[in-house]
């Protein structure tokens, strides 16, 4: 089981650098179709400051600020997003990740393109991170002692 830090710099850096962290992790999303970087790179960096926050500030804490319920749903929902991106083109026409032939009218080709790429990262971030803290919530003993 994973106990609050004994030591109160650990905690007040852990504090500290946590938002940081998470703030970073969603700029490597957003931005990661502009150069390096995208959904698998921030959805560990956003996993990185879960688990900190985990170990850094216990467990009964960190789950009250982010359920684990939450981080599944959130890796459930990265997939069908993904899902969705992939099956909604082949529906209009187009084959799996067209995004130019999503179903939004009044953009262009390469709009559609960028909207759905970027749509694709953020699905890949959220799944990344939330198989992360799951599998690290798993690993960390559930609610056993051992």
């Amino acid at each position: 089981m994973i106990q609050k830090h004994e030591s109160i710099v650990i905690q007040v850096v852990a504090r500290a650098l946590v938002p940081l962290i998470l703030l970073f992790g969603v700029y490597v999303i957003v931005f990661g179709h502009y150069g390096p970087g995208g959904g698998f790179q921030g959805g560990v960096i956003l996993a990185t400051g879960v688990i900190l926050h985990r170990l850094c500030l216990g467990r009964d804490f960190s789950h009250r600020t982010l359920p684990p319920g939450l981080a599944g749903g959130a890796a459930i929902a990265g997939l069908l997003l993904f899902g969705l991106m992939g099956i909604v083109p082949m529906v209009f026409g187009g084959a799996f990740l067209d995004y130019a032939h999503l179903p939004l009218p009044g953009y262009s080709t390469v709009d559609l393109r960028y909207l759905g790429i970027g749509i694709v990262e953020v699905a890949i971030g959220l799944a990344v991170m939330g198989a992360s803290v799951v599998i690290f919530d798993s690993l960390a003993g559930g609610d056993s002692d051992a």
